[in-house]
This record gives C-alpha cells, sequence and structure tokens, in this order.
C-alpha cells in the first residue's frame, strides 16, 4: 500500500510539473509569436474608420462610449475621471451608473462636471442596488451612443493612450472584443507583490490565446467591444457572478472565426488589487464561482466540432480551464511530495528545481514587459526571488476557492439564482505618481 501511494504520488507530480513546464515554454515562445503578429499585422490608425485621406479631426474617429458601475466609490472616482481627462482620443463619453450609492459618489461626480462642463460625462441615479450587469445594461440600452464601448471599473485608471490603441484593433473586421493589460498598482506589501505578479504572467499567457484564437475569458477593466456586437447579444447576462466573463463567453459563442476575442499588451489599465487576505479568498472565490456558472453555461462549445469555433478553443483552451481548475485539488499533494522529498529524503532537488524554475520565468516576464521602465525592472527583479514562496499564499487561496465551489456544486449545476446586488471592495484610493510603471 505504501509503495502504491508513493508511486501515485511521484506519478501525479511529475504530470502536474510536466503539464506546468510545457505550459510556460510554450507561454515565452507565443509572447514573443505575438509581438511580431501585433506589429506586422496592426492598423495602428483609430481614425481609418473615416475612410483614406481622412483628416485627424474629432468627426474623422467612432465615438467610443466609456461606462462605468459605481457602487460606494467615493475613494477612487474622481482619480478614475482624472485619467479620463487626459485620454487623448478625441471622440470619447463618460457615462457613469450610480447604483444606489449612500455615500458621496454621486456629489463627487457632479461637483466633477461643474468644474469640467467640456468633458462629455453624465452620471445616472439608480434608485436601488440592481448589481453590476444590470447597472452596465441600463446605459448601453438608454444612453450610450457609441460605436464602440468601453467598460471601466471606478477604481481604475487609464493610460492617455489607452483608448486609442484599443480602437486600432478594430481595423480588423473579425475582431468583437479586446482584452485590455491589467496592472495592479504598486504596493509594497506581499498580497500586492503577489497579485501584481500573478496579473503580469497570467495576462501574458493571453498572448499565446490571442495567437491561437482561442481566448473567451475578458475582464471588465477597460474591455472593449463593438457596439453592434452587444447590440446582438443583448448585453450583460445578470445571471452568473461574473458578468464579464459571462458576455465575452456569450459573444465567443456565435462562432470566434467571425467574432473574435483578443488580448491587448499596449492597451494598459491600472487597477487597486485587494487589500486583505480575507478579501483575495472572497474575490477569487467569486471569480471561480462565475468561470464555472459560465462554463457550465456553455458547455455545448466544449469538444465542439462546428466549422464557426477554431479547435485550438473547443479541443484545448476550454477543456484546460477546467482541468487546471480540477487541477488545483492536486496542490496539496505536490506541495506534500515537495516537502517529504526536501526534509524526510534530504533531496533538494525538486525544491531547488521548483524554484529555479519560477524565478527563473519572472525574470523572464519582467525583462521582457513592455510596460516596464528600467528602474522598475530592477525593482520587481528583487522580488522575483522570494515569488516562489510569496505564490504559495495563492496557492491556498485557490484551493480554497475550488473546495469552495465543489461544496456548492448542485447550486452550480441548477444555475441557482445567484441575486442582482453588489458591494463594491474596499478601496485604498491612493494617489498614482506614473502610469508609465517606474
Amino acid at each position: 500500500m505504501y509503495t502504491f501511494l508513493q508511486n501515485f504520488t511521484f506519478y501525479t507530480f511529475a504530470s502536474v510539473s510536466t503539464l506546468y513546464v510545457v505550459h510556460l515554454g510554450l507561454y515565452l515562445v507565443s509572447a514573443n509569436l505575438y509581438d511580431v503578429w501585433r506589429h506586422k499585422h496592426l492598423n495602428r490608425r483609430p481614425q481609418a474608420y473615416a475612410g483614406p485621406g481622412a483628416q485627424a479631426t474629432k468627426s474623422a474617429f467612432p465615438l467610443v462610449s466609456i461606462i462605468i458601475s459605481a457602487h460606494n466609490e467615493e475613494a477612487v472616482i474622481v482619480r478614475s475621471l482624472d485619467s479620463l481627462r487626459k485620454i487623448t482620443y478625441p471622440n470619447f463619453e463618460v457615462l457613469i451608473a450610480d447604483d444606489a450609492s449612500t455615500d458621496r459618489t454621486k456629489q463627487l461626480v457632479r461637483d466633477y462636471i461643474l468644474r469640467h462642463p467640456d468633458m462629455r460625462l453624465q452620471i445616472f441615479r439608480m434608485h436601488r442596488n440592481v448589481g453590476k450587469g444590470a447597472a452596465l445594461n441600463m446605459l448601453l440600452r438608454r444612453h450610450a451612443r457609441g460605436t464602440f464601448v468601453m467598460t471601466l471599473d471606478a477604481d481604475s485608471i487609464l493610460r492617455p493612450n489607452t483608448v486609442s490603441n484599443a480602437i486600432a484593433y478594430f481595423g480588423d473586421p473579425t475582431i468583437a472584443g479586446v482584452a485590455a493589460n491589467v496592472r495592479i498598482m504598486d504596493e509594497p506589501t506581499a498580497l500586492g507583490v503577489l497579485q501584481k505578479f500573478e496579473h503580469m504572467v497570467g495576462y501574458r499567457s493571453k498572448k499565446m490565446y490571442s495567437l491561437l484564437n482561442c481566448e473567451f475569458v475578458v475582464g471588465g477593466v477597460a474591455s472593449t467591444y463593438r457596439m453592434s456586437v452587444l447590440q446582438k447579444v443583448g448585453f450583460y447576462d445578470t445571471d452568473t457572478v461574473t458578468e464579464d466573463i459571462g458576455l465575452s463567453i456569450k459573444i465567443t459563442s456565435l462562432g470566434n472565426h467571425n467574432y473574435r476575442m483578443i488580448y491587448a499588451a499596449d492597451v494598459v489599465a491600472m487597477t487597486e488589487g485587494v487589500a486583505t487576505f480575507k478579501a483575495l479568498l472572497r474575490q477569487r472565490y467569486r471569480w471561480k464561482y462565475g468561470s464555472f456558472q459560465n462554463l457550465i453555461k456553455y458547455r455545448g462549445m466544449l469538444f465542439n466540432p462546428s466549422s464557426q469555433y477554431s479547435r485550438m478553443l473547443t479541443m484545448y483552451r476550454l477543456p484546460m480551464a477546467v482541468l487546471s481548475e480540477l487541477g488545483l485539488l492536486a496542490t496539496p499533494l505536490t506541495i506534500g511530495y515537495i516537502l517529504y522529498m526536501t526534509f524526510v529524503q534530504y533531496n533538494l532537488a525538486f525544491i531547488v528545481g521548483a524554484y529555479s524554475t519560477i524565478t527563473a520565468y519572472m525574470l523572464i516576464t519582467i525583462w521582457l514587459d513592455e510596460n516596464l521602465r528600467p528602474a522598475g525592472r530592477l525593482r520587481l527583479s528583487g522580488y522575483a526571488f522570494v515569488s516562489y514562496f510569496i505564490f504559495f499564499i495563492m496557492d491556498i487561496v485557490q484551493l480554497t476557492g475550488i473546495v469552495r465551489c465543489l461544496r456548492n456544486g448542485q447550486a452550480l449545476l441548477t444555475q441557482k439564482d445567484v441575486g442582482s446586488a453588489w458591494v463594491s471592495p474596499k478601496r485604498v484610493g491612493k494617489k498614482v505618481q506614473y502610469m508609465y510603471e517606474a
């Protein structure tokens, strides 16, 4: 029995580790190929929609509606609006749904409108807390007039060129949505560094998914869509806890050859990470639960042979999305095996190998990142040498989230109503000194 358990543990560890290392290699190679593709094929002129020879005037650019759903965001809403005033794209409007806030969110926005009458900014009050998806739907159905729509969280800020860069991708008529490169604002704590590294690694992997045309997850921060596509799918669904993932996978279900989701490394937005371990547990459980809800809801795409979908989506990306979540259950086994071999068998090879792999990958990610200045690369490189150990925090968070999802498996399978009201996480509201990370 002991031999069986030992062999089972070894082969489980070996399988998970091999899969992990293979993916890291694919992410590295694909990221470089993505960069070549982007520079070769991307039309960098947002005004191209006005036709050949168009002048760079406001009318030559399609209107972009930037929509924000806000619930008790007094700590951050002005900071977000300040960043929008610096946008270089000449033709956009900003629409805010105040979702029954009980703080000063509405008053701060109204004061901002009075101070900056040249900004096309409007706020609309919801008299009861209807939830983020429903609040955004109200803006889209009644007020948004843009050819394109960019959604933004109230705590997020944009670079001046973010909107221009996003709209340039739509020169390809098959692109329906563009996922932004979401960065975590600097916070010199273990949780802050952890979330910053996690986002850098996670969003870099999207380069591979874009290259293989198998992306289906687009978050809510600075994601951009064609309004015509949003109208076609009926805007956001409100029956899952992650309305942003629900929207992107619903669009993908139309067929990802003609309705492509891509990642844009140069469409940069910054957002706050959560400040406490408890908040991180709650956030990641919600993300996992919502992901499972949508994967179950659109399970018809899994292994679907239809020609409207790419094989990489139906045969690889979607199955891996499920497998990678369930693979988290092996986390205690793999960590336990590493500790056993290190401290009981006095074999340092496993922990040294794992540490070296993660550290090397983080250093490569940092030094190939197109959005960091040299000083930022040096600073984050120092953190990279402890990244292996702080990622154990995320292992605990992810494992806790998947276990909670499985405990609520019956509710997931029956698509039980999750309710519509929402509560914004606690915001720090810190000042951001720069958008091009030092």
